[in-house]
């Protein structure tokens, strides 16, 4: 039995980036000419030119807020606003619905979702039962997971979610082997198992994702005898990356190119600095370029104790998107950004904003090694333009502001 779900995972850091940087140029030429979002996106980008990461920063971010905004404004031709490289018929097997709503597609490749990696590495194995308390319902968490399942050469009990009585009674008869699903579902499962005197020692293992789950919460998990790991994917992206038995960070899927970039920019941050986790997919059928995942993830160094050589995240580390009311005025982090895009001798800036309700006040802290009262009234001038409101500035020593991808901290006080 190999350790590995396929051969991708053990290659060589550098030949897997050689791999990647050459299919990009075809991958953005095809979204281009399929995608409808993207010729508009790509329409002033010579895509040929596009085969490095240094190259890739000159295509801007879409966030999801942009693919609401279009799905919107194209709804009544195109319910997925441009995006999606396939129509309806044999081609597409399915369409979901996210909050917002935003619509997504599903493609008729074998594991279209690439779950089957993250399972794999879960300990999931041919020939095993899975009982998938995923949502069957509009949403694609469920078929992510139980296309991930297949792919291994698993069975799945469709179990969704509630009906916790009737899931344990199928849980003692079926004996499933394994469990998707979310962490706090899980946790009631066993709880009401353990009340109830049910036994459920069959569940050994289990792949949860959809909400966090901390450290405390995967030891009480193991305290049940039920080995947890963590995997991350979304409905527009896939699996993005999972988590393995060395539990030292989150193994990034081979088929997406990750960048951690500063909230509010499209531009990459050091490696181990806290950022948005933007994702560029090589899935032709709906080839997001550059999407902005709006959560916060920082680069881990090195490689996982696993023998996997692809690169790892932090895990999920928070939301990127800091937007805040102050004074009745929304202040968003890309007006940060463009604060300290002025000033190439500020090298990091938090906006903190204290204060009771409606008496806000706000300080720009810049991390500088420029302390002379000429920057300082040319940052506040500068604040007062991009935001419209008076701001205090404070400089502070390089390195001194927190490594926790904030741009925006709200300090006040709401009692």
């Amino acid at each position: 039995m190999t350790d590995f779900f396929d051969a991708l995972e053990t290659r060589s850091p550098a030949e897997r980036e050689a791999a990647q940087m050459a299919a990009l140029p075809g991958q953005l030429a095809h979204a281009k000419a399929n995608s409808a979002a993207f010729a508009d996106i790509l329409r002033d980008i010579d895509v040929a030119s596009i085969d490095n990461r240094a190259a890739l920063t000159r295509i801007p971010v879409t966030r999801k807020s942009e693919l609401l905004e279009r799905q919107k404004a194209k709804r009544e031709h195109d319910a997925f606003g441009g995006f999606s490289a396939l129509v309806r018929g044999p081609a597409m097997s399915r369409i979901f619905a996210s909050p917002g709503p935003i619509y997504e597609p599903e493609g008729t490749t074998r594991d279209y979702w690439r779950a089957g990696r993250a399972l794999f590495a879960a300990g999931f194995r041919a020939g095993e039962l899975v009982h998938n308390s995923f949502s069957y319902h509009m949403t694609p968490g469920a078929f992510i997971l139980e296309s991930g399942a297949h792919a291994v050469g698993c069975t799945v009990f469709p179990a969704g979610t509630g009906q916790t009585e009737q899931q344990l009674e199928a849980m003692v008869d079926l004996k499933p082997d394994a469990y998707t699903g979310t962490p706090s579902f899980l946790r009631i499962l066993l709880e009401k198992a353990k009340e109830g005197g049910v036994d459920i020692r069959c569940l050994s293992k289990a792949s949860v994702g959809g909400e966090a789950c901390p450290p405390s919460l995967t030891a009480w998990f193991k305290e049940q005898g039920v080995n947890v790991y963590q995997t991350y994917a979304t409905a527009d992206l896939g699996l993005v990356a999972y988590e393995t038995t060395a539990r030292e960070g989150l193994v990034l899927d081979e088929g997406v190119i990750v960048e951690i970039v500063r909230p509010g920019t499209g531009t990459p941050v050091p490696d181990g600095e806290v950022g948005e986790l933007v994702v560029t997919s090589l899935n032709p059928a709906y080839p997001l370029i550059r999407f902005g995942t709006g959560d916060l993830s920082a680069i881990l160094s090195g490689a996982c104790p696993t023998g996997r050589t692809a690169p790892r995240i932090k895990g999920w580390m928070g939301r990127a998107d800091q937007t805040t009311k102050i004074k009745g005025m929304f202040v968003h982090p890309s007006q940060v950004a463009e604060i300290t895009r002025r000033f190439p001798q500020v090298q990091k800036a938090r906006l903190v904003v204290n204060g009771e309700m409606a008496n806000d006040r706000m300080c720009l802290l810049v991390e500088t090694t420029d302390t002379t009262d000429g920057l300082r009234a040319q940052l506040e001038a500068a604040v007062r333009d991009v935001t419209k409101l008076r701001g205090e500035i404070q400089v502070v020593s390089p390195g001194s502001l927190p490594n926790d991808g904030k741009v925006i901290e709200d300090a006040r006080s709401y009692q």
